[in-house]
């Protein structure tokens, strides 16, 4: 069976090892000033972007795809790095959502690019991924700024069935690097082993998302996750942790060793 797969990370907020995992990602997603990131690190991150294919071929001459380019918009939250719930209205959530996409989309235009993807960040990802509202706004945003854009959200989640109700192009995002609960959502930071920080346990949760459609809980209960047809997966690897550099790498080599394809949807 031939499977295929992206691989993405959260770049653009100030960590060091943003270029060299694009030898081993296909998709971007790219801070765009609610959490972190500014006109600058915006640009140096879409440059990255559209260099990375000569650093790709150094890794994989199969690949040849460049890092699709995505917004990470987020609560307007510097200050505790998009991962405080902020009760907003569905206009005030719509205003910040635009803002962030535009802020970036301009950057895309002087490069003379496009983006691609939009994903939530932080605790706006989580709370769309559970809140019909919350997710509705998002989606709604993201239509009307460019219905062509893939919306990316927790696989199996609220945010990613409103928005394929709402026809919008949808990426089933799993992690890596984060643990999960029996309902499937994501373990919270606040609780130990939120993060996964051993790396052969990285690997083995990538290769059986992809080739068993399979989660395991913190609990030890096993999750199924099979895609519905025609649907898009993405697994993330967060740009911001201590091992991204080695996850993305070894992740990467896994797949390549399993005949697993790393490239964007």
């Amino acid at each position: 069976m031939e499977w295929s797969i992206d691989l993405n990370a959260d770049l653009g907020e100030g960590m060091p090892d943003d270029e060299a995992l694009m030898a081993y990602i296909s998709s971007a997603n790219i801070a765009c000033g609610g959490h972190a990131g500014d006109a600058d690190s915006m640009r140096r991150a879409v440059d990255s972007c559209l260099d990375a294919d000569s650093m790709r071929r150094a890794v994989d001459s199969c690949l040849q795809h460049q890092v699709a380019i995505g917004a990470h918009p987020s609560f307007p939250d510097r200050e505790g790095f998009g991962r405080q719930h902020m009760q907003l209205s569905a206009t005030q959530l719509t205003e910040v959502l635009m803002e962030q996409l535009s802020a970036l989309q301009k950057v895309c235009e002087a490069a003379g690019t496009r983006l691609h993807h939009v994903k939530p960040h932080g605790a706006l990802y989580n709370l769309s991924a559970a809140d019909e509202a919350v997710a509705t706004t998002i989606a709604a945003a993201v239509h009307q700024f460019d219905a062509s854009l893939w919306l990316v959200g927790l696989a199996g989640s609220v945010s990613t069935a409103v928005a394929e109700a709402q026809e919008l192009r949808t990426i089933h995002e799993f992690f890596a690097d984060r643990s999960y609960q029996p309902d499937g959502s994501l373990t919270p930071r606040t609780q130990p082993g939120a993060l996964i920080e051993d790396c052969h346990t990285a690997v083995a949760q990538a290769l059986r998302i992809v080739q068993h459609s399979e989660l395991v809980a913190a609990n030890g209960t096993v999750l199924r996750r099979p895609m519905p047809a025609g649907s898009t997966a993405s697994i993330c690897l967060h740009g911001d942790g201590p091992h991204a550099l080695l996850f993305a790498s070894e992740v990467f080599n896994a797949f390549q060793m399993a005949g697993i394809r790393v490239a964007a949807p």
